[in-house]
C-alpha cells in the first residue's frame, strides 16, 4: 500500500494534500520518495528557521532526549527558565512573564484568556466584564475553536457554528472602522502586524500607532500574534519592530519558527501594571487559570533554545533582510505582468498574481496553479490565499539557493498557460 493509499485509508481528510511524500531533508533541500530533490520555500510553512535537520538542532535534540524529555510543569525544570530568559532578554527586550504551549493556536487562545481575565479586573464602567476582542478581515489566529473564532475568513468558520462569543471582525488597516468600532465590552485588540496566510497584508505604521493610542485612551490590551512573523523572519525578533519599533504591546503569541520543527508556542504577557494597586498584567494568570500538559517540556525548550540562539548569535534576522533586496531586486528586474507586486517583510514575503492572465481550471486558485506547477519544477512554496504565494524560506538561506528558487519561478511564470 503506498503513502497516498494509507492516508486515505487512515487519515482525516482535513487538508487538500499535494501529491508530494517527503522522506529526507537537509537545509534548504528537501527528497521525496522517489529520490527527487526540491528546493524547499515552503519550510513546513515558516516552522523550520535553520532549514531541515539543522547540526545544531538536532545535536541538542539528541543530548536532551538522553537526560530528560518530560516533566510535568508542576516542577520547575531549568531549560524552560532558560528558554523565557532567553527570550524576555534577547528578542523581546521588555519585562514580561511567559507560558509555553504546544501550537500558536494554543497560544492565542491563551492570549484570549488573558483579556477576559484583564475585563474582569478592569470592568466596565457598569461594573459587568468586558470580555470582548477586536481582531480583523483576513486574519488567521488558528484552529482551535477559540482561535477560530478570532479569525477574521469566514471560510475557516463555515459549518462550525455556534462560535465562541466576544470577537468581532473589522477592516485590516482602516483607523475610522476601528475607531468607531470599539465598545464598552471591547478588551483587547489582537492583530498579525502581518497577515500571513490571509495574503500577506502588512499593518502600516500609521495603523498600528494608532492601533497603540487607542489602547491607551480606551484601556485597552494590544495583543501582537507573531506566531508566522516572529523571531527574525521579518528582519527583527520581533515583526512588530519592523513597522513601529516604540509600540510597547502588552501580550504576544509565536509558535511555528521559534522550534525549528518540534511543537512548541508560547505566549507572553507584560510586566506593566494595571491598577493604582501596582498589580502586573502578567499575574493576573495565576495558579489554575491555564495549563498544559506537555507546553514547554524540556525536550522541546532544549531545541528551541538551540534555534534562538543561533539565529541571535549568527544574525540571520540581518541575513532575512538582505535576501529580501535580492528577492525583491530579481523579480522587479522581470518586469511581468502576471506579478503584480511583492508584499511583505524579510522572508515572510507574498508574491501576488493577476489571475486574469492566468488559465485557471474549475475549482482551482491562480495560487494553486503556479504553486503545483512550481514543484513539479523542483521548488516547494505555500499559497496564502487566491492569489498569492509565499517565500518563507529558512533564515539562513544563501544566496545562490535564493538565485536557483528565483530562476524556477521566472521559468515556471514565463511558460505558465497565460491568457
Amino acid at each position: 500500500m503506498t503513502t497516498p493509499e494509507r492516508y486515505t485509508k487512515h487519515v482525516l481528510p482535513t487538508y487538500g494534500r499535494f501529491p508530494l511524500v517527503p522522506v529526507r531533508g537537509t537545509g534548504c533541500r528537501l527528497w521525496d520518495e522517489a529520490g527527487k530533490s526540491y528546493l524547499d520555500f515552503c519550510m513546513g510553512i515558516a516552522v523550520c528557521s535553520l532549514g531541515h535537520c539543522h547540526p545544531r538542532l538536532v545535536e541538542a535534540i539528541r543530548v536532551q532526549a538522553g537526560e530528560l524529555m518530560h516533566v510535568s510543569n508542576l516542577y520547575q525544570h531549568p531549560l524552560q527558565a532558560e528558554l523565557a530568559e532567553e527570550i524576555n532578554t534577547h528578542h523581546v527586550k521588555l519585562p514580561g512573564k511567559i507560558f509555553f504551549s504546544n501550537s500558536g493556536a494554543e497560544a492565542n487562545d491563551g492570549l484570549i484568556k488573558s483579556a477576559r481575565r484583564f475585563g474582569l479586573k478592569r470592568p466596565q464602567s457598569d461594573g459587568s466584564q468586558r470580555y470582548e476582542v477586536i481582531t480583523f478581515l483576513q486574519s488567521f489566529h488558528g484552529r482551535t475553536l477559540g482561535a477560530m473564532s478570532a479569525t477574521g475568513q469566514a471560510k475557516i468558520q463555515e459549518g462550525f457554528d455556534p462560535l465562541l462569543p466576544g470577537f468581532r471582525h473589522l477592516p485590516f488597516n482602516d483607523i475610522e472602522a476601528l475607531e468607531n468600532g470599539i465598545r464598552p465590552e471591547t478588551a483587547a485588540i489582537l492583530l498579525e502586524p502581518i497577515q500571513g496566510e490571509g495574503g500577506v497584508n502588512m499593518a502600516t505604521p500609521e495603523f498600528l500607532r494608532a492601533v497603540a493610542e487607542l489602547c491607551k485612551k480606551h484601556d485597552l490590551l494590544l495583543f501582537f500574534d507573531e506566531v508566522q512573523a516572529g523571531f527574525g523572519r521579518c528582519g527583527d525578533a520581533m515583526a512588530w519592530r519592523m513597522i513601529a519599533p516604540e509600540i510597547q504591546p502588552d501580550g504576544i503569541s509565536w509558535a511555528k519558527g521559534m522550534g525549528g520543527g518540534v511543537p512548541i508556542g508560547a505566549f507572553w504577557l507584560n510586566d506593566r501594571t494595571v491598577d493604582a494597586d501596582g498589580t502586573p498584567l502578567s499575574s493576573l494568570m495565576g495558579p489554575g487559570s491555564h495549563g498544559s500538559t506537555y507546553g514547554g517540556n524540556p525536550l522541546v525548550c532544549a531545541a528551541s533554545l538551540a534555534v534562538l540562539k543561533e539565529i541571535r548569535e549568527k544574525e540571520l534576522a540581518v541575513n532575512a533582510l538582505l535576501m529580501e533586496v535580492r528577492i525583491r531586486e530579481t523579480v522587479k528586474s522581470w518586469n511581468l505582468p502576471v506579478i503584480t507586486e511583492v508584499r511583505g517583510q524579510g522572508l515572510l514575503l507574498g508574491v501576488a498574481l493577476d489571475s486574469s492572465l492566468i488559465a485557471v481550471p474549475e475549482g482551482k486558485t491562480a495560487a494553486l496553479v503556479v504553486v503545483s506547477k512550481l514543484m513539479e519544477h523542483g521548488l516547494i512554496v505555500p499559497p496564502a490565499g487566491p492569489n498569492t504565494f509565499r517565500l518563507l524560506p529558512p533564515l539562513n538561506v544563501t544566496e545562490a539557493e535564493v538565485d536557483e528558487a528565483l530562476a524556477i519561478i521566472k521559468m515556471t511564470l514565463d511558460r505558465i498557460n497565460i491568457i
